[in-house]
């Protein structure tokens, strides 16, 4: 996924310059002629770097163009991006296009929200559910068993890299991936997260890869499909957690739309968990909301706790995704999801706050109504009844 980057001073690499000097040819092209000339070139470095696990020069011409050339450092990241998540190989004469994918599930829980190996009998029935309603007619399916928390998925280009070979020699097998476990990293544990279903298509070339791309299909209706056949088969998965299936899409940008819908869906279910933990209802809950800088505006924090006391109970990070900067209009999208979800008492704090953590646990501190950063902290009737979260 793409990320914002800062300068770096290192030294260029041979491949890297080269990177930047496709991305730069590609970003000031005229036509589309012009473009495949480019294209073709820069998706061959990169193919080759992806393969070699040459991250670093990846990055280091992403974080030199992110500042000297903000067009060609996207056209490098959408190229790094398509071919990590895709490929393309042939069986038995035929031409098949491999398409890496992700289908995120938004939950909350006051308890933890599981990430585990899937049951054979579930990746059968959601691989069934995948093909009938997400994907094309024509399309070949495999999932990896394994329902997976944002700190499991793939690190790097060159590890989605990887998992895309390895699903997608699953895939024209026959067969799905079995994910080994063994070192896998810990998860975070948060009230509201994102999981993540991640497999990989094999359609013949040329053929629609997604419902919505054949003449009779559309995206509104696949989801509709997806969450009432798919959901019922999410439900054991996710015990003691609301949760609610987003559309499954080509695994960036499944990502990035999960990233994008987890900053309201937060925002809601941190009222719904002080509703149900304290019995405060919405509209007696104050929502103080502050900007935070590093070096450059990076997120919104929003500090949750009773209108008429001082106290934070509950706090959420607002992250600014992509190109969003403080003209974006984002206060406004959390006004409104705060008032949808019955908070009326909304305080915006014109103060530049930093990025700061609590020393003893790492957990972000929130703004109160004084323009302070605080530790946000539950009742202790609240904690005696569950496990504290940030």
């Amino acid at each position: 996924m793409k990320r914002t980057r800062f300068g770096s001073r290192d030294r260029l690499s041979r491949d890297a310059a080269e990177l930047q000097r496709l991305s730069i040819g590609l970003s000031d092209s005229g036509g589309k002629l012009e473009d495949s000339y480019w294209e073709t070139q820069l998706a061959e470095i990169v193919d080759s770097l992806l393969k070699n696990g040459a991250e670093d020069d990846i990055n280091t011409a992403l974080d030199r163009l992110f500042e000297a050339n903000p067009r060609a450092h996207d056209e490098l990241a959408d190229m790094v991006e398509s071919r990590a998540e895709t490929g393309r190989t042939e069986l038995k004469g035929q031409a098949f296009d491999i398409q890496l994918f992700a289908a995120p599930v938004l939950a909350w829980s006051r308890f933890s929200i599981p990430s585990s190996a899937l049951p054979k009998a579930t990746v059968a029935a959601l691989t069934a559910h995948l093909g009938a309603h997400v994907f094309g007619a024509d399309v070949r399916l495999a999932l990896a068993d394994y329902l997976f928390s944002p700190d499991q998925l793939p690190r790097s280009f060159c590890d989605t890299w990887q998992m895309t070979q390895a699903l997608g020699a699953a895939t024209l097998a026959g067969q799905h991936l079995a994910v080994d476990t063994e070192g896998m990293p810990e998860t975070n544990r948060f009230l509201s997260d994102v999981r993540y279903l991640v497999g990989s298509i094999a359609v013949p070339h040329g053929k629609p890869l997604f419902r919505w791309n054949e003449k009779d299909g559309n995206k509104e209706t696949a989801l509709k499909e997806w969450i009432k056949q798919g959901g019922p088969n999410l439900e054991p998965l996710l015990t003691g957690c609301a949760w609610q299936p987003l559309l499954p899409d080509a695994y960036h940008a499944g990502c990035r739309n999960a990233d994008r819908l987890s900053r309201p869906y937060s925002l809601k279910a941190s009222v719904a968990f002080l509703q149900t933990m304290l019995g405060l209802m919405p509209d007696d809950i104050r929502a103080v909301v502050g900007p935070c800088y590093d070096r450059r505006m990076e997120e919104y924090r929003v500090g949750l706790g009773p209108k008429d006391k001082d106290e934070t109970f509950h706090g959420i990070v607002w992250p600014l995704l992509g190109a969003e900067d403080e003209a974006t209009d984002a206060a406004s999208e959390i006004e409104a999801v705060l008032r949808e979800a019955g908070v009326q008492d909304v305080v915006f704090l014109n103060h530049h706050f930093p990025m700061e953590f609590c020393d003893d646990c790492g957990a972000p501190l929130f703004p109160n109504p004084e323009a302070e950063l605080v530790h946000a902290e539950m009742p202790e009737q609240a904690i005696a009844n569950s496990q504290a979260l940030h």
